[in-house]
């Protein structure tokens, strides 16, 4: 066998190599550029970051807004498609899934639904959003939250099922610009 096929069949799928090997580039800016060398169309180079430990799956459909924060150990399923807004902070281990099964499929289908996130949103450790869902701009999500369906503009939502909680304040001007070298 020629040792192109056997390298071929030995070389690592692409998911592996980043979900092994690039989230774990200890300097940010190394870690942002091979992320970008592997499909993650970031707004503004240079701008944000995906903490350590961060899983990507499909990261060409990843969508990554200006200033933007994805904490250490979250799952970001881009399968269906993902659109992180400007200045979004995700908490660490928190779960974006734009796959599911249908249950009903006797062959037990997956399909696939985009997560569309607004500007400014705030989604706290350990919760999860599934696919079909858009949290509008400033929109909280609370931790360990379950996110079924889109939540309005400036909403905040806990539990499981995630329901409103309360109301964000409206005149929101901050700017992420957290970006340290080892994290």
């Amino acid at each position: 066998m020629p040792v192109a096929d056997l390298l071929a069949r030995w070389a690592p799928p692409k998911a592996a190599v980043l979900n092994l090997f690039v989230n774990r580039i200890p300097f940010v800016g190394l870690r942002m550029r091979a992320y970008g060398a592997f499909g993650v169309r970031f707004a503004e180079a240079g701008s944000g970051m995906l903490m350590l430990g961060a899983e990507v799956w499909s990261p060409q459909l990843l969508e990554f807004g200006r200033g933007s924060i994805v904490g250490r150990g979250c799952i970001v399923d881009a399968r269906g498609g993902i659109r992180i807004g400007d200045h979004v902070n995700i908490g660490s281990e928190t779960i974006l899934m734009t796959a599911k099964h249908e249950v009903q499929d006797p062959d037990f289908g997956g399909t696939y639904e985009p997560i569309t996130i607004g500007d400014r949103v705030w989604i706290a450790t350990r919760a999860t959003v599934l696919g079909g869902v858009t949290l509008g701009e400033g929109a909280v999500v609370a931790a360990g939250a379950v996110v079924t369906s889109d939540v309005a503009p400036y909403t905040i939502v806990g539990g499981v099922p995630a329901r409103p909680i309360g109301e964000r304040t409206r005149d929101l001007r901050y700017r992420l610009g957290y970006r340290a070298n080892w994290v």
